[in-house]
């Protein structure tokens, strides 16, 4: 194997005094004011959880969970990628590759590696450019479609030449985006948003169902109220880059507002430890302004599609998606108000993910 093809192996291991500076950094954190409103994450929150990164959290014991799977590098177009290989012992394992979204990470994927394992999936979990152990893009242009051509060349190298795709947040968008850059190698793709919204045509409403209304209406609240953060990650994301990269609170504030009360303060504290550890809270948000200006692909994808979703988060409306993707196998919908169901309900995303990949085995 060439050199640049060379996969290394990767543990993750802080610094004790990276540990102590963040610690330090906490200690003397100056909060905001607040008033009473709707004004975003609040202060109360914010204390809260940097009370509990000083005195409850244990950083090391997710280390070391991280590290209980195989982890490995490897340089892709000219960029580090970050990658988690957990292999099933089934002889007949399939090989799927999963994509965590922002402001999450590889950490999205820990509760279903062993049921996915279990179940005969071989998972490769990278981290994107930019994000987390693959450390921050060093030139410009890393769009989903780059990413997609990455995850193609990653599962190539690894000898996988028959795959799925699958993920969460943008990974939602990337995973569509493996299936139309390597349609001849990837079997499927199972996805929890679809994000295919309404042309301008009124006739696209008729024959919507009250729920597929509900969807809108759940999305509408969203643009209206907490859309905020894209615009500024598609429009200057360095100016943001300088308050997350030296502020742990800053960091913790800014990306909260997608961290909410329905996932615990541990899958909080250490999806932002990750993007502070390696110093990557502003570099991940470059992803927005590469897509912002990015070609979009012309026509639908074909390759086969499942979406698993939330009803309490947006996950799509199926008559929108079909115009998007030719071959929809499956559309769930699960009574779940998480953003992350890999981590919320990790029992029936592995039973949806098999019921979808088993027969395109």
């Amino acid at each position: 194997m060439s050199n640049e093809h060379s996969i290394e192996r990767f543990t993750v291991d802080i610094p004790e005094a990276d540990l102590k500076d963040l610690q330090d950094r906490l200690a003397r954190a100056r909060f905001a004011d607040q008033i009473p409103g709707a004004y975003g994450v609040s202060t109360d929150r914010v204390k809260h959880l940097v009370e509990y990164w000083q005195h409850g959290y244990d950083w090391r014991a997710w280390e070391a969970r991280l590290n209980a799977h195989p982890q490995f590098t490897t340089e892709i177009d000219g960029q580090t990628v970050h990658f988690i290989h957990a292999r099933s012992e089934r002889e007949d394992a399939f090989p799927l590759v999963l994509t965590h979204g922002w402001p999450g990470s590889v950490v999205e994927f820990l509760d279903v590696i062993e049921p996915l394992n279990a179940a005969g999936f071989h998972l490769v979990i990278p981290s994107i450019p930019g994000f987390g152990f693959s450390g921050p893009t060093g030139e410009a242009g890393w769009d989903n479609q780059r990413v997609a051509r990455a995850w193609a060349e990653l599962m190539a190298r690894l000898g996988y030449t028959r795959y799925g795709a699958a993920g969460n947040d943008a990974g939602s968008m990337i995973s569509p985006e493996v299936g139309r850059v390597d349609p001849d190698h990837v079997a499927g793709v199972h996805v929890t948003q679809v994000f295919s919204f309404p042309s301008g045509d009124p006739a696209e409403f008729e024959g919507l169902a009250p729920e597929d209304f509900a969807t809108l209406e759940n999305l509408n609240e969203f643009m209206e109220h907490k859309s905020a953060f894209n615009t500024l990650h598609s429009q200057q994301p360095q100016t943001l880059a300088h308050a997350l990269t030296d502020s742990p609170v800053g960091l913790l504030g800014w990306n909260a507002q997608l961290l909410d009360e329905t996932v615990d303060d541990d899958f909080v504290l250490t999806n932002v430890a990750i993007y502070w550890f390696t110093a990557t809270g502003g570099s991940s948000t470059r992803l927005y302004y590469e897509n912002a200006r990015a070609e979009h692909p012309s026509g639908p994808t074909t390759v086969p599609l499942a979406l698993s979703g939330a009803s309490g988060d947006f996950h799509g409306i199926r008559k929108f998606a079909e115009r998007d993707h030719t071959d929809i196998r499956a559309w769930t919908v699960h009574d779940q108000a998480s953003h992350y169901l890999h981590h919320a309900i990790p029992t029936e995303i592995t039973a949806d993910i098999a019921a979808f990949f088993n027969p395109l085995r």
